[in-house]
């Protein structure tokens, strides 16, 4: 089975924009997807990125005006200043890795509810009851916001470092095999890998 490498930001409004296009791809080639949550703050400063707020003013008015179209492009709810952004992205992250090693709701899901709580809900993902309720509605035991977190700091640590290392910049990055798509504009591309056409 094909594997897909995942890497995804809590925080991300790149993440909240793919919605759930790189599950159903996955599913209509009967590929797996391996989530790894990392810290692209971090990652920014390890890569050669800049945090938007430090980024030239030029590079500021383009990501307003390109976040906005492709929310509306795909016909989502979006908020370009979000009441709770940037917060701390880490619990969710945590959260997502608890629920990844229970099993039993939907990974996939999670991960849009979490950015959507941020993006499109004035939610700040920072709070237990925030991250309980994503946890909840994505079929997951919502007490598991208060566990693994220990586990969920190393593997958060771990997927920054492999990430680093894989030459990955920026949120969201899909990884098949030895080929890298970044962005969600390019999960049609992935799509396409996966069938043999790129």
């Amino acid at each position: 089975m094909t594997q897909i490498d995942y890497f995804f930001a809590t925080l991300s409004p790149y993440c909240y924009l793919a919605g759930t296009r790189l599950e159903e791809v996955a599913a209509k080639h009967g590929a797996s997807i391996n989530y790894k949550p990392f810290d692209i703050v971090a990652a920014f400063g390890r890569t050669g990125g800049t945090p938007p707020k430090d980024r030239h003013i030029s590079r500021i008015e383009y990501r307003a005006q390109e976040l906005v179209r492709q929310a509306k492009k795909l016909d989502m709810p979006f908020n370009l200043k979000p009441a709770h952004w940037p917060t701390n992205g880490a619990p969710a992250a945590y959260a997502f890795i608890a629920a990844q090693n229970a099993g039993g709701g939907d990974l996939g899901q999670l991960a849009h509810l979490i950015t959507r709580a941020v993006w499109a809900e004035e939610k700040d993902i920072a709070q237990d009851d925030v991250v309980r309720a994503c946890l909840q509605e994505a079929g997951f035991d919502p007490a598991l916001a208060d566990s693994g977190m220990l586990v969920g700091a190393e593997t958060y640590a771990r997927n920054l470092e492999e990430a680093v290392e894989r030459g990955v910049f920026g949120a969201p990055f899909y990884f098949v095999g030895d080929q890298r798509f970044w962005g969600q504009d390019r999960i049609a591309d992935v799509d396409a890998h996966l069938a043999g056409d790129l």
